[in-house]
């Protein structure tokens, strides 16, 4: 004759089971932690990394932040004194945003156009009032993701490195935003 065991009693066995082979499991572990392959596998693991010599790395400058922010005002004091609202835009020296500010009344599509500005400045070392100029004889040079080949961005270089570039972004016309740009590089001497 066959027994049935009630719910609650399953329910218990099979606990009871599962705590056994946790308990089997935990001392397996447990115990090949403590085998000499384990302190092998713990030795590896705490090695140091390895260190780079010097000819395996280089070293860069960048601005610092009140180094951007204070070329930002400049620029944004020089668009402002001729009545004109400027976006302006600070990167470094792999083009990412280091900050941007964007001044009363600008246009939306300046905060955009201005880190553009900046990036392809930087990235090319050149303002980009002469690299519009290059268009002619390249014209896929646009389709570069993230540039932008109007006036208004210019480089900022320690020795004749670049390490930044400032966008300016919503004058008229790629003069002035050059202009404003030019006004923030030259705070920064």
């Amino acid at each position: 004759m066959k027994k049935t065991l009630s719910r609650r009693a399953r329910l218990a066995t099979g606990g009871a089971v599962l705590a056994a082979v946790a308990a089997g499991t935990f001392g397996t572990v447990a115990a090949n932690a403590s085998s000499p392959e384990a302190a092998q596998d713990s030795a590896v693991a705490a090695a140091p990394a390895a260190a780079a010599g010097k000819r395996d790395t280089t070293t860069s400058t960048h601005l610092t932040i009140d180094a951007a922010t204070e070329a930002a005002q400049a620029a944004l004091k020089a668009a402002g004194k001729e009545g004109q609202r400027v976006t302006v835009a600070v990167v470094d020296r792999n083009g990412n945003t280091i900050l941007t500010m964007r001044g009363d009344g600008a246009g939306p599509q300046s905060y955009e156009s201005a880190e553009k500005k900046a990036y392809t400045a930087v990235s090319w070392n050149a303002p980009t009032s002469e690299l519009e100029g290059r268009l002619e004889n390249a014209p896929n040079l646009k389709d570069i993701p993230g540039t932008l080949f109007l006036g208004g961005g210019v480089p900022v270089t320690a020795g004749k490195a670049p390490i930044a570039g400032i966008g300016v972004a919503g004058a008229p016309s790629g003069t002035l935003d050059e202009k404003f740009a030019r006004a923030g590089a030259a705070a920064l001497n």
